[in-house]
């Protein structure tokens, strides 16, 4: 059995970032646990918004507007814990934090002081499907491993804005109207399409599908389809796909390594 940082590509470390539907939060604080338990020293951040992470999920939060004062602060709490969080600002609504410009991952890389930055790099409304919009996904050109993420309890749902942000966007990649159901062809077209998952990756990037929430027999099989379609592709559309649970302590079903799409 591989580890996780083989899995993501992660064993030298590097910038991993996290676009597409819902989970993204909870697949960045669960691996920034498995990372640095691993003795690796772990920044997670956003170039978007989060919400404020619970003491589980980060013990070390650091909100400063200037980069150079987050490592600043950064340098002298590392040694209380390898993983820490950071932010630009707290918002005044709903407990969240505000992200950082992209340009200032730069500055966090080339400080020395992380192993592995994880960051959330697109904003779903917590829906498990998604298409960016031209302003979207916010991606560092530092990024080295690009996860795309989306949940398998959408196969077979009716599709609307309640499971789909920005659903205007994503019916015609996905094929389908308001109520059709969501199948798993929809779903690969959404992943393949060039305005869809992986819009704007770095060039180089290595790129991941993450179907997550495949918590039943069925959702499994569901994910297990996906990637198949998704090896079919005429080009190729990420590295590799995998089907599993960031809720449940990382929990990877299938793994399909579909080749370099670079």
């Amino acid at each position: 059995m591989r580890s996780i940082e083989e899995i993501f590509g992660l064993e030298s470390g590097g910038v991993l970032s996290l676009v597409g539907g819902g989970g993204k939060t909870s697949l960045m604080f669960l691996l920034a646990r498995i990372l640095s338990g691993t003795g690796k020293r772990v920044l997670t951040t956003t170039t978007t918004k989060i919400r404020v992470p619970t003491a589980a999920q980060s013990q070390q939060l650091i909100v400063a507007a200037d980069p150079e004062a987050v490592l600043l602060q950064a340098s002298s709490c590392q040694s209380a814990s390898p993983h820490l969080t950071a932010a630009a600002a707290q918002l005044p609504d709903a407990g969240k934090l505000q992200g950082f410009d992209p340009s200032a991952i730069r500055s966090f890389r080339e400080s020395g002081l992380f192993d592995c930055i994880i960051i959330e790099a697109d904003g779903s409304a917590r829906r498990p499907l998604k298409a960016p919009a031209a302003h979207e996904p916010a991606l560092a050109p530092e990024t080295t491993v690009l996860v795309a993420v989306a949940g398998l309890e959408t196969i077979g749902a009716p599709f609307s804005e309640d499971l789909v942000f920005r659903s205007h966007l994503a019916g015609p990649i996905m094929g389908l109207a308001e109520g059709e159901t969501i199948t798993t062809q929809a779903l690969a077209r959404l992943l393949a399409h060039p305005a869809g998952a992986f819009k704007g990756a770095p060039p180089g990037a290595r790129r991941i599908v993450f179907l997550n929430k495949a918590d039943t027999p069925e959702r499994r099989a569901a994910g297990c389809e996906v990637a198949e379609l998704l090896r079919r592709q005429p080009h190729p559309v990420a590295d590799a796909v995998l089907v599993g649970q960031a809720l449940e302590g990382m929990v990877i079903h299938c793994e399909q390594r579909l080749g370099v799409a670079r």
